[in-house]
């Protein structure tokens, strides 16, 4: 559209895009009779060298078995083995990924890299992707449940840059993201409880029979490690498991559909993400993503309690069940106002100068605040010192 004015012309330029992706249950990856690995989107008849990019650990636990797979489909593939702390999901691991692409002539559409991993591979990955010949696509297997829950419904990338989580990244949602409950058989402990941090965000801002299901089955699902028991053993059945799994990730693709691209920056989903991102990354190594998100619910849950929003028995019962599932409600980071204002200044200034602080109302509703004060921060971080000793055992 051109328009003309006495100062000049100008040209206005309007596009619309429809964006879709898709996340299937696919149990037996690994199993070369299983196909879902080998005909990815854009493969089907077509030839060229795909990247597949696994995180150490997955190397080590499943690298023959992968190498297995696609030497029986006859599929050709170059392999990247990438570390898969936070401390390495950073632009120069991303750029490793970009010379693997252009080292085996990667297709702008066919032959898509595929990441096998954790979320911080899958973020790193992604960004890759995203920046490659200004976009390629990509495939997702996530392998630990923080992933399989999260990242893997997410259409972000990202990486961490100059001390803050996920300062650089895009939204480039992969077309196709693969999960297999199969892979959590493997994950430590901590790991799944790690996990378990973003189920229970889930549950406390939007699903109240997932919160019941974590309450009553949570700290069992960890234990068998989301497997179903074995003939005449007793245990969680795997309905549970694909049940809390599933309504984990029904949730997160309720909530992001809408708003993908994050236009509307009051997001339900960012409850326990408002101050853990730079407690987080203060605490490295010390302190997992699921860890601070739970430890960012329970402060939330101070605050709404302060406001008479939370009754206090809602608040307890929240307290009780983190505990249940072996996540610390508090750490020492947390009880440190001076730092826990700046990661909230930081928040507003993401949150493009409001606050937009989702806060419960209840176990399963939320509403915003905009204007929780420095007192009350202080408050708040007076009241998780209180909580330290609560910690469990096993989390410290």
């Amino acid at each position: 559209m051109v328009t003309s004015s006495r100062h000049g012309r100008s040209w206005r330029l309007r596009s619309e895009q429809i964006v879709e992706y898709e996340i299937v249950d696919a149990p037996g990856l690994l199993d070369p009779d299983n196909p879902a690995l080998a005909s990815v989107p854009g493969t089907a008849g077509r030839s060229g060298t795909r990247v597949v990019v696994l995180d150490d650990a997955v190397e080590a636990l499943y690298g023959e078995r992968i190498r297995t797979y696609f030497d029986q489909r006859d599929v050709p593939v170059a392999y990247l083995v990438l570390p898969g702390s936070e401390e390495n999901k950073t632009v120069e691991r991303a750029l490793d990924v970009v010379d693997k692409l252009n080292a085996v002539g990667t297709n702008r559409l066919s032959t898509p890299p595929l990441v096998i991993g954790g979320g911080v591979v899958a973020d790193v990955v992604g960004l890759a992707a995203s920046l490659y010949r200004r976009g390629i696509p990509s495939v997702r297997v996530p392998t630990t449940l923080l992933a399989q829950v999260d990242v893997g419904v997410a259409a972000k990338t990202g990486v961490n840059y100059g001390g803050y989580r996920n300062r650089l990244g895009s939204y480039s949602p992969p077309p196709l993201t693969l999960i297999d409950r199969e892979f959590l058989a493997t994950v430590p402990e901590r790991q799944l409880r790690n996990g378990m941090g973003e189920i229970f965000k889930m549950a406390l801002i939007k699903d109240r029979r997932l919160f019941d299901l974590l309450a009553e089955y949570g700290a069992g699902l960890v234990e068998a490690r989301f497997q179903d028991p074995g003939p005449g053993q007793d245990g969680v059945p795997g309905t549970v498991a694909d049940e809390v799994i599933g309504r984990a990730i029904a949730g997160m693709a309720e909530e992001l559909e809408p708003n993908l691209w994050e236009k509307n920056l009051r997001r339900s989903v960012d409850y326990g993400h408002s101050f853990s991102p730079l407690v987080e990354m203060r605490a490295l190594p010390e302190l997992l993503h699921g860890e601070a998100v739970a430890m960012d619910c329970v402060f939330s849950a101070v605050v709404a309690t302060g406001r008479g929003l939370l009754d206090a028995a809602d608040f307890t019962t929240v307290v009780e069940v983190a505990g249940r599932l072996g996540l610390a409600p508090a750490h020492p980071l947390f009880c440190d106002a001076d730092l826990v204002l700046e990661a909230l200044a930081d928040t507003v200034r993401h949150r493009d100068g409001r606050q937009n602080l989702p806060m419960l109302t209840a176990i399963g509703e939320v509403c915003f605040l905009d204007d929780v004060t420095e007192a009350e921060i202080k408050q708040a971080c007076a009241t998780m010192a209180d909580l330290l000793d609560a910690r469990p055992a096993d989390a410290r």
